[in-house]
């Protein structure tokens, strides 16, 4: 299966797990910069130079024999499930794409036909946001839990999911942060490798190629988020939640409760 959504700099000094809706655009643009003292124009998914991707069979075998060898520091980034998940719906399911056109072509008329869903039209999106986002994560549950109407996708696919390829396969993170802790959890990255070109942090934009192509959440987090939604979280999310010590009971809280414990993500999602 080799290390798929594993990017990793041209110099090999730094190795990393993409896990979508988690602060990746900023971190592949950090990671471009690092060695060539400028940041990727464009969107830095679409970049086909300049960085070792596994989606380009090239860069394979170099991954491959970095992450198996643990020659470079490897690491990953996750977010609060509730926030995350709320993050797709808008970006992915309301808003439009690079491309200006719906994501994956027939998927928002198939939700709207089978779950009943809204989305809005630009340029005011005005529909019932609450209602609407219950009915994506019924979808999304089916999705994840039986595998229909459609495979999960990679956005709202667990995190845990993600992260656990990297280890099956041979790997092993030096470090996993918060995106709600960014700045931190980037700079314990930073200050264990070589780069290229300095990186201020506090000076490096943030990345947020999604940002103004749709609808901007209208309500608090725990607004969307009833007894039944949380029942589906929980059962979508479980692993993400414990693993990553965030908070289940209060989805008003992004902020993580406890420190991650690498060794317990190792051994629970490298069986």
């Amino acid at each position: 299966m080799g290390f798929p959504g594993t990017w990793m700099t041209e110099s090999e000094s730094v190795v990393y797990r993409v896990v979508p809706k988690c602060a990746c655009s900023t971190i592949g643009q950090i990671m471009y910069y690092s060695d060539h003292g400028a940041f990727f124009e464009g969107d830095i998914h679409d970049a086909t130079d300049g960085m070792h991707k596994w989606a380009f069979e090239t860069s394979q075998d170099a991954i491959s024999d970095n992450v198996t060898s643990h020659r470079s520091y490897a690491f990953t980034c996750v977010r609060n499930p509730y926030t995350r998940i709320l993050s797709s719906f808008f970006d992915k399911i309301c808003g439009i794409q690079r491309n200006g056109k719906r994501y994956r072509g027939n998927l928002v008329p198939m939700l709207i036909q089978k779950y009943g869903i809204e989305v809005g039209e630009a340029p005011d999106f005005e529909f019932d946001q609450i209602k609407s986002f219950r009915r994506f994560l019924l979808f999304a549950r089916d999705t994840i839990r039986w595998r229909r109407p459609m495979e999960p996708d990679i956005h709202w696919s667990a995190m845990s999911g993600h992260i656990s390829t990297f280890i099956v396969n041979g790997g092993r993170y030096d470090h996993i942060f918060w995106t709600e802790k960014f700045n931190d959890g980037m700079q314990v990255v930073l200050d264990n490798i070589d780069t290229r070109h300095d990186i201020l942090l506090g000076e490096i934009p943030r990345f947020n190629e999604s940002e103004g192509h749709g609808p901007r959440r209208a309500h608090p987090v725990e607004d969307y988020f009833d007894d039944l939604s949380m029942h589906l979280m929980f059962e979508i999310y479980k692993r993400d939640f414990q693993l990553f010590k965030y908070d289940f009971e209060n989805p008003g809280n992004k902020m993580p409760l406890g420190e991650i414990d690498l060794d317990e993500v190792h051994a629970k999602l490298g069986d």
